[in-house]
């Protein structure tokens, strides 16, 4: 698809207004899907292909159990929760992919996914203010790569390019993503993510459809040790959320515990957002929920869509909202802290 057809079929999600008229818009799409793999509702064309991005760690996390590493070197939840994160640099993530490590007899330095500073200001200053440097721990992803180290050792498979396409347990994270969005392997483009390992590439219907059937895992044909490998990850990112993002300022680690954990939360680069609706009386299947901001946005747009289309399924309460306000900044402000404008959703499902 050309990129001005993908303009055409995205719509309209967040609009920026100065004054009285509407400046800016962020363009996207919203696919969302129950566990028995009907479509809900959508905006925009939703076969349209997109990056899963950081959204895929739940689904990269799944073999690490199903092949028997995690219970052989004894990978606790919190432990399996950073494997699915995309952290924040805190000493908390940085003790929980070290242990993993330690488990397995390797080092940072065995670590693939390259280093950039935290994504936690107070981390991030206190290491400048100590004159440290970071290292691949700090890196948002070092969990996911110390899980996939852990799972090449247990396997006896090579740990020097563990993040090659072709490499053994590279493939057996394809076979569960494209399991899980229930399109054949040959049918997920393979890319290059920004910690080095493989990325896939599905039309974002496919991506709600993953999560759809991630929570609602026992509604559908995934065979029982996957469906039990899928529940216990959840179990995991629901029971230390701040694993999953960090213990300040992470809508992931936010949602999931003023949502109850009744939300599984994953944020993605890119403007990517998967949520997934664990099964209730409203939706006795489970829902999932793919966001794509078209321009990448992941602070003005992302945060509000994904609060806005929450509260339109009323899967939020009042109390909830408010407390997840600071997400949802609504005034556009000048250099002197005046207000000029308004950030404002402009979509409906």
């Amino acid at each position: 698809m050309s990129r001005q057809e993908n303009q055409i079929a995205s719509v309209p999600l967040v609009e920026i207004v100065r004054g009285s008229i509407v400046e800016s818009l962020h363009r996207g799409f919203i696919a969302i899907v129950d566990g028995t793999g009907q479509t809900v509702t959508q905006l925009g064309n939703v076969e349209t292909a997109t990056w899963f991005r950081s959204a895929a760690k739940p689904f990269q996390t799944i073999p690490i159990i199903t092949s028997g590493a995690s219970d052989h070197w004894n990978l606790s939840a919190v432990e399996l929760a950073v494997i699915t994160a995309s952290h924040s640099g805190e000493d908390i993530h940085l003790e929980a992919a070290n242990s993993i490590l330690r488990k397995i007899g390797l080092t940072e330095e065995n670590l693939l996914c390259g280093i950039h500073a935290p994504f936690d200001g107070e981390a991030a200053s206190r290491l400048n203010a100590e004159g440290r440097h970071p290292n691949q721990l700090h890196n948002n992803c070092s969990g996911k790569h110390s899980g996939m180290l852990a799972l090449a050792k247990f396997l006896g498979h090579s740990t020097k390019d563990y993040i090659s396409p072709s490499h053994p347990i590279q493939q057996q994270i394809l076979k569960v993503v494209a399991e899980f969005a229930d399109v054949p392997p040959d049918q997920v483009a393979i890319g290059i993510d920004g910690c080095s390992a493989p990325v896939f590439g599905l039309s974002i219907l496919a991506m709600a459809r993953s999560y759809a059937r991630l929570v609602g895992v026992r509604y559908t044909n995934i065979e029982p040790e996957l469906a039990n490998a899928a529940e216990q990850v959840i179990c995991a990112m629901l029971e230390f959320p701040e694993l999953v993002g960090g213990s300040r300022g992470r809508l992931d680690t936010d949602l999931m515990r003023i949502a109850n954990s009744q939300i599984v939360s994953k944020v993605g680069a890119e403007g990517v957002h998967l949520l997934g609706v664990k099964p209730c009386p409203e939706h006795p299947y489970g829902l999932g929920i793919a966001i794509k901001i078209e321009d990448g946005d992941t602070r003005r747009a992302r945060d509000p869509v994904v609060i806005e289309t929450l509260r339109q399924l009323g899967l939020l309460g009042n109390n909830q909202l408010a407390a997840l306000s600071s997400y949802t900044n609504t005034t556009l402000s000048n250099h002197r802290k005046m207000k000029v404008g308004e950030i404002r959703t402009c979509f409906k499902l």
